[in-house]
Formats: structure tokens, C-alpha cells, sequence
């Protein structure tokens, strides 16, 4: 049946009721591109670019639909929708959620110059040869596995444990036990190697599911290359259409609104769905700089897993795993000079290792204590000089303001003791690798709110009082030369 005015005017009434309900930014990015195509018999055809957002659109908003025209038009029955394949061609522009943001500003500098989009040509047929098959596209953009990251290489120690036992759940069972699982530690620890034995796993016991992993990152680029090519309907059918999404170091797009704008859609979708999505970061959700707060609430939905600073016996049983695995005699003691040394994190940790062996190889030496010492003089000195022990903060913030140092773990919350208390619990978050946890228990076994607590008490005094922030400086000051010299 042809479409008269008076059904034009009745579908433009449905989609602008809609789009006051759900908003604009929403509205562009799953709602825009509804397409009214014609009424029979009391039913309602609309098409859409894709059947991923067909099976979306149907799932959430075909009764709201259905009702909005039952205003319009009583006689209306039924709303269908349909994929029409000539749009999915040719492409639609971005969503209107992406005007006057960031990201498009910083887009030159961050965009490699292969992606830069073409001079000339069809807007239509350039979009078409680069995004033309998203399923292909998916093994081009998923980062790379690394085949030394798998469960069976990884050593686990009480400060991974919880971590490692929550990366195992997530790969051996089909259904979500928690959404997402979010990962964090410091530079080295394991976050990368967990998140690639995750990927491994599914993929050798469960082919059949379609995962990506993905920098954030390079889920960037992605986002800002579907942009520049009006692609994001394929950015989106990519995305959303997989069985478990994972996105390491999401720090990355702290500050980069758009980005994080569609992130946060991406998740919301996945989770309605209820696939698996995979978060790492360096901090934990609630301390990520430069996202929106409900991002941060979001990621902290699920199961939240800090990996620790490594102990003697992890790094030891590291290097002893590294050692079996390639054909290499290394005394007992040399291992554990290392694994005492070395503490900043495992990928130094490993460096070393691999140092030291390839020196004894290539000079046809023997490994032993007097070349583990020559070989790695500066990697050992170095390690020294950068270890600062809560310990020594706490002995030396409590000589600044002439407290007790017992008072640090004490429960005396006057502000003469509570002050230093939380400047020492601001200095060791800063000044060494240990975690909020960790630092609490420190303290008195203190909650992990508490030392955030402090943290940013500390960082507003020192905004709002030059003295005070002079003071806290000194004593960075003081602990980094005292490294120094040790």
C-alpha cells in the first residue's frame, strides 16, 4: 500500500514521541535509522540497516512501538520489523551523539595515516570497500593472542588467587556469572596474561563463540574510523554482536567523551543481552580518571578483582617456571637473587631472566651468582634504589609531625594523628605499587575506603592550602632522595 501524507505525518508523530522518551543521544544511536516502509492490513512495516539492530530494536522497543501507533491509529494491528539490505549498503551517518565532543577534535593526531579518510571518491563506495564485511573486519581489529598467556603458564600466588580463580570462571562456563569481570593491578602483574588466557581458553574449548579482545585503545581508533567513514551501524553490528567482549587497559579513554559515550552503550547493550564483557585497567573502576561517573558505577557493577604486588615466593615460583620451560641450567641461588631484587613487577622480572641467559649462551659461560651480579649490576642497583616501603613512609611522615609512629595503625582519629595518617596513606598510593587493600591493612587493617578517603582529602588540602601542599612535596622529596642514596 502507498504511503500518504496522512501516514507520513502518523510515523513522524511515533518517532518524535519516541525520541523524547528515550533521548537524543540514544534515539541517534540505535533509533535513527528506522525507516518507515509501508502499512497492509492493519500492519506496520519499518526496516532498519542490520539484522543485529533489528534483533535489538525488536527485543526492546517493538511493543513501545506497537503502542505509540495504536495512539495514531487504532486500526493498526501489528509493528514489523525489517532489514533493509540496500541501507545496510551504503551506509548511514554517524549519530548526532557525536557532535562538538572531544575525540573529533584530537582525531588528526591520533588517527594513523592509513586511516585518514581518502581525498576523492564516493563517500558511499569508499565506506563500502573498507567495512563491507564486518564479520572479516572482527579478525582484523581483535589484538593479536599472545601464546605464551595461557591458564597453564600462568603461576599463581596470593595475590593473583582471586583474580585467576574469577578468570577461570568467566572461561569455562557458557553462562555469566558476573558483568563485567574487571581486572586491575600496576604495570607487569598479570592483568594482560589473564585477560589473553581467558581469550585462549573459549576459543579452543568453545570455537563456536565469538570473542573479541581489544585494546581500548584501539577501540578507539575503530570508533573514530567508523566516524570518519559514516560506518557506525557496522562499528555497532561488530560490537554488539559478540559473546564476550574484552577491553584491556580502559584507562586509556579517560578524558575522550565520545568514546567513552559509546562504550558505555556498547556495555549496556552486551549486558542486556547477557553477554560476557572482560574490563582491565591500572586502577580500580571508582579511581579511573577523566570518566563520567555513571561509567564508573557501570564497570563496578560485576566483580571487581585487584591482582597485588607480587612476594618473594610468586616472583620465585615465576622464575622457576620460566626456567622449565626452555633448556637452561640456573642454580637455585641465582633465582633467588633475582626473585629478592627484583621486585617492581613481573615483566622486569622476566627481562632480567632472559638477560642473564642470553649472556651466559652467547659467551658459552656458566650461570652462576658472580655473573647474575656483573650482567645485571644496573637492573639490581636500579631495583634498589627505587624500593620505597610503606614502612619508611609512615617512619618518616610520623618524625615530620612529631607523632608516635604507632599512631599511624592506631584508632585515634584526632586531627593532629588523623592528618599525617592520611598523608602517609596519600604518599605510599603515590610512591609505591601497592594496592588500596594492601595499604589499609598497613594502616591498622583499614578498609580500602578509608585510604581513598585520604587520597582525596590530601589532593584537595593541597589545591586549597599552598603550605600544606609545600609540606607533602617535601616529604615525596624527601623518601625519593632517601631511595636514592640506599
Amino acid at each position: 500500500m502507498s504511503v500518504g501524507m496522512g501516514v507520513e505525518k502518523q510515523w513522524a508523530r511515533v518517532r518524535g514521541r519516541l525520541r523524547q522518551e528515550v533521548g537524543d543521544g540514544f534515539y541517534n544511536a540505535w533509533l535513527k535509522h528506522l525507516t518507515f516502509v509501508s502499512i497492509d492490513d492493519g500492519v506496520i512495516t519499518v526496516s532498519v540497516p542490520s539484522r543485529f539492530i533489528r534483533d535489538w530494536v525488536d527485543t526492546h522497543y517493538a511493543d513501545r512501538l506497537r503502542a505509540l501507533w495504536a495512539v495514531e491509529a487504532p486500526s493498526i494491528a501489528d509493528v514489523e520489523i525489517v532489514v533493509n539490505e540496500a541501507a545496510n549498503d551504503c551506509r548511514l551517518g554517524p549519530p548526532a551523539l557525536v557532535d562538538g565532543v572531544d575525540d573529533i577534535d584530537d582525531t588528526p593526531d591520533e588517527m594513523p595515516e592509513d586511516d585518514a579518510a581518502p581525498a576523492g571518491g564516493n563517500g558511499a563506495d569508499r565506506t563500502a570497500a573498507t567495512v563491507a564485511d564486518a564479520s572479516s573486519r572482527e579478525n582484523d581489529v581483535g589484538a593479536p593472542l599472545d601464546s605464551r598467556f595461557t591458564f597453564d603458564n600462568f603461576v599463581v600466588g596470593k595475590p593473583n588467587e582471586f583474580a585467576y580463580a574469577a578468570a577461570r570462571r568467566v572461561a569455562d562456563t557458557d553462562a555469566v556469572p558476573f558483568n563485567p569481570l574487571f581486572l586491575y593491578s600496576g604495570v607487569g602483574l598479570g592483568k594482560t596474561h589473564l585477560m589473553n588466557a581467558i581469550a585462549w581458553h573459549i576459543r579452543q574449548h568453545r570455537p563456536d563463540r565469538k570473542v573479541i579482545y581489544i585494546s581500548a585503545e584501539t577501540f578507539m581508533h575503530q570508533f573514530i574510523r567508523s566516524l570518519r567513514y559514516r560506518d557506525m551501524v557496522a562499528f555497532k553490528e561488530m560490537f554488539r554482536s559478540v559473546d564476550v567482549l574484552m577491553i584491556d587497559d580502559v584507562q586509556y579513554i579517560g578524558s575522550k567523551d565520545a568514546t567513552q559515550e559509546e562504550f558505555f552503550h556498547t556495555f549496556n547493550a552486551l549486558v542486556d543481552m547477557n553477554r560476557q564483557v572482560v574490563v582491565s585497567a591500572d586502577k580500580q573502576p571508582s579511581d579511573l580518571e577523566g570518566f563520567a561517573g555513571r561509567l564508573k558505577s557501570r564497570l563496578g557493577w560485576g566483580l571487581v578483582a585487584d591482582i597485588g604486588s607480587t612476594t618473594y615466593e610468586l616472583r620465585l615460583g615465576i622464575l622457576q617456571s620460566k626456567v622449565e620451560q626452555r633448556p637452561a641450567d640456573v642454580p637455585p641461588k641465582v633465582l633467588e637473587l633475582l626473585a629478592h631484587r627484583i621486585k617492581s613487577n613481573v615483566r622486569e622480572l622476566e627481562g632480567a631472566m632472559n638477560r642473564l641467559l642470553a649472556y651466559a649462551q652467547f659467551l658459552g659461560k656458566p650461570v652462576t651468582l658472580d655473573l647474575a651480579n656483573d650482567v645485571l649490576r644496573d637492573m639490581l642497583r636500579s631495583s634498589d634504589r627505587r624500593v620505597i616501603t610503606i614502612d619508611k613512609i609512615q617512619q618518616t611522615v610520623a618524625t615530620h609531625f612529631k607523632i608516635r609512629l604507632a599512631e599511624m595503625s592506631s584508632g585515634r582519629r584526632a586531627r593532629s594523628v588523623a592528618r599525617p595518617r592520611q598523608v602517609a596513606m596519600y604518599l605510599s598510593k603515590q610512591l609505591t605499587s601497592r594496592s588500596l587493600p594492601e595499604i589499609g591493612r598497613k594502616f591498622g587493617g583499614r578498609d580500602h575506603t578509608t585510604v581513598m578517603h585520604a587520597c582525596r582529602k590530601i589532593e584537595e588540602l593541597s589545591e586549597q592550602d599552598t603550605g600544606f601542599r609545600e609540606d607533602v612535596e617535601l616529604l615525596r622529596r624527601t623518601l625519593e632522595l632517601d631511595a636514592t642514596a640506599g
